[in-house]
């Protein structure tokens, strides 16, 4: 089962990878820009096809791609290479395959959400038993959740990220109940603990599930993309203040995994078509992933060289670009080696 697992993750891997660069290229096609090499995956170089300018080709490690194009990071006396383009040009071009990835992302939610038996809401529907300590505590049926310890709720997900990251399973939440606000300062949950040891909290009600139809799709994915995208943003802050460690973290091999125990689910009673939802749902995680790490301003990353180019934009003249190559060259060997050390502690996950 692990070959299905890995092919999996190659494909997840290969869509996300294509639709990145696949917005790169086009932008910089709109923008007239010489392109020479289009590549899929990074190394050696498996094969290649295609006659005029552009060459495609398709290479050994599924973890990356680019675009090549004229004058990217050399001088070059061609009117069609990227360094004589505009910068607002320039700009658009490096922002353009996270764009993409983002666009994916919604996309996805899309169509996951419209392939649902029913649209999640945040209004609780009932309770599990009549002394459900959540309902003992003051939430009650009809409520509308908004916020949950503060953070605004956008759905249903935002809600279980909180449950997940409480400690003490008491929580302040701010409802709609009979079109008013109501503040309810201590909610609380009963505690449940795995076979791993871990604790967590036993949800005591339900939500009210919306007929699915084109408002509710589209409304469900829109405040669901802006959950994904916040969540993303919140884990970076909470691994930066330390409350994450790099142990935390998960590379190739640990999505590898993740994929693994979705594709497994078929071999549990689980039905293909809910397994595919629930693989699309992971994929929609990844895609907003890679496309809101792309553009952080993290040297080698588009979000520098973004930077860069608004940098240039408001002094009316570049960097120097053997400055700012070198930034990017440091960037991109701590970059491999921050990957090489999540690869080595995903792989002792595995034992």
């Amino acid at each position: 089962m692990i070959v299905v697992y890995i092919l999996v993750a190659a494909l997840v891997f290969g869509i996300i990878i294509i639709i990145h660069e696949a917005g790169h290229f086009a932008a910089a096609k709109a923008c007239g820009v010489r392109i020479n090499e289009f590549s899929i995956g990074m190394g050696p170089r498996l094969f290649g096809w295609g006659k005029g300018e552009t060459k495609y080709s398709l290479r050994l490690l599924p973890i990356g791609g680019y675009v090549s194009m004229e004058g990217e990071d050399q001088e070059s006396s061609d009117p069609r290479a990227f360094g004589r383009k505009p910068a607002w040009q320039r700009l658009i071009i490096v922002c353009a395959g996270a764009a993409m990835n983002l666009i994916l992302g919604f996309v996805i939610l899309l169509i996951v959400t419209s392939l649902s038996d029913a649209v999640t809401s945040t209004r609780v529907a009932g309770f599990y038993s009549d002394d459900a300590p959540s309902h003992l505590s003051g939430l009650e049926a009809g409520d509308e959740i908004i916020r949950v310890n503060g953070m605004r709720v956008f759905c249903d997900t935002d809600i279980s990220y909180q449950f997940q990251m409480d400690e003490d399973r008491v929580f302040e939440m701010t409802v709609i109940r009979d079109g008013q606000k109501v503040t309810l300062p201590s909610v609380r949950f009963d505690s449940t603990t795995d076979e791993s040891g871990s604790t967590g909290i036993v949800i005591d009600f339900y939500v009210v599930g919306e007929k699915v139809n084109p408002l509710t799709v589209i409304s469900y994915s829109s405040r669901k993309f802006v959950s994904v995208g916040r969540m993303i943003w919140l884990t970076l802050i909470d691994l930066l203040r330390g409350r994450f460690s790099i142990n935390d973290l998960s590379g190739p091999v640990g999505i590898v995994g993740a994929i693994g125990s979705v594709v497994g689910e078929t071999s549990q009673g689980i039905a293909v078509g809910e397994m595919l939802l629930d693989l699309m749902s992971f994929v929609v995680f990844i895609t907003i992933n890679v496309g809101i790490f792309n553009l952080l301003p993290i040297p080698a990353l588009d979000g520098a060289r973004a930077l860069f180019l608004v940098i240039e934009l408001i002094r009316r003249k570049p960097v120097k670009p053997e400055v700012e190559g070198m930034i990017h060259f440091v960037g991109l060997m701590l970059l491999f080696g921050l990957m090489i050390v999540v690869t080595v502690f995903d792989i002792k996950k595995l034992f």
